[in-house]
């Protein structure tokens, strides 16, 4: 049997990858446009038959067919959240993981004066198909304009206040709990927390996930922003605070790493003095000593499922939105 990969100059069409996966060229076709409702099999199947073709889609005329720009953004909170922080990076591979092999163009985009106009404007002038907002906060008013402009987007996230938006998250209240009930099983009872910014639905969450499962509302706990700066200046206040702690949940591994770092310079040893608990299970959870005990979601088939909901909505901008909330999980390592 010969190669089916073109060996000549020769342009290979849409057709000869159909044949070669076995379908038809609309089926084809549907699934080189990202249409999110093909089969898993058989997008599958065509996805082999592209690398074995080499077959490259026409950006231009299919834009010309569909309208579209083959475009879509992906709002990241302003560049100084980003640095050091494994969580976006994570979700960049996610959605390219779905958007890649459409042929789909990723425009990063993060957050400061101008972007929600650049945003908008984008939109409108058909430069993007559709955006993915990660982590807005309670007063961003970003996510209503575009819904009542009728554009495509999904978010990352619950909506503090309700909006008929798409979006993807994970079960934040019983990651909290989950977090609390693995502390209490150790008999901790001197227990601290540090929540998430609370103007963001996964800070508000986590904390009253975690508060209701302890059922101490007396509970002493700061406020930090995620950042593992924000863990080390919350540890020292809940130290000078409540030096007999004697176990911490940070909401964010971020957090907890700088909260370890705090209570390795004041003597305490992790987890015989004071166990800790994180929440993402990111690559800053192996990087802590010890390894971090943490709650895992799963960002990057989080962040694939935004992309593949995304790309459907931009397929029938009137599809009635679609949430879909994963499963966290709790993940022991060494330090609790």
């Amino acid at each position: 049997m010969s190669d089916p990969r073109r060996t000549s100059s020769k342009r290979v069409t849409l057709e000869e990858v159909a044949r070669v996966a076995g379908v038809s060229r609309a089926t084809a076709s549907r699934v080189v446009n990202g249409v999110a409702t093909v089969d898993a099999t058989i997008r599958a199947a065509v996805q082999n038959a592209i690398d074995a073709t080499g077959y490259v889609p026409n950006l231009a005329a299919r834009s010309l067919v569909t309208r579209r720009a083959d475009a879509i953004g992906l709002v990241l909170p302003e560049e100084s959240r980003l640095a050091g922080d494994p969580f976006f990076e994570t979700v960049i591979r996610g959605v390219m993981s779905v958007i890649g092999p459409s042929g789909v163009h990723l425009v990063l985009m993060t957050m400061d004066t101008n972007t929600r106009d650049q945003v908008v404007s984008d939109l409108r002038r058909g430069r993007l198909d559709g955006v993915i907002l990660i982590h807005t906060d309670r007063d961003d008013p970003l996510p209503r304009q575009l819904i009542e402009a009728n554009h495509p987007v999904v978010m990352s996230s619950r909506p503090l206040h309700p909006l008929p938006v798409t979006y993807v998250d994970v079960d934040q209240t019983a990651g909290g709990a989950l977090a609390a009930q693995h502390l209490m099983s150790l008999r901790r009872n001197r227990i601290v927390t540090i929540a998430g910014p609370q103007h963001t639905s996964a800070g508000q969450d986590r904390h009253t996930g975690f508060l209701d499962a302890v059922a101490d509302p007396d509970l002493p706990w700061t406020e930090g922003d995620f950042t593992r700066e924000s863990g080390e200046t919350s540890m020292v206040h809940l130290l000078r605070a409540h030096p007999g702690l004697d176990a911490v949940f940070a909401a964010s591994d971020l957090m907890a790493q700088g909260a370890m770092t705090v209570l390795r310079a004041t003597g305490r040893r992790v987890p015989q003095d004071v166990a800790v608990v994180g929440f993402d299970d990111s690559s800053a959870a192996l990087a802590c000593d010890p390894p971090l005990t943490t709650v895992r979601q799963p960002v990057a088939d989080m962040a694939a499922e935004m992309a593949r909901l995304l790309l459907a909505r931009v397929a029938d901008p009137d599809a009635p939105p679609t949430r879909v909330v994963f499963e966290p999980t709790l993940v022991v390592r060494g330090s609790a």
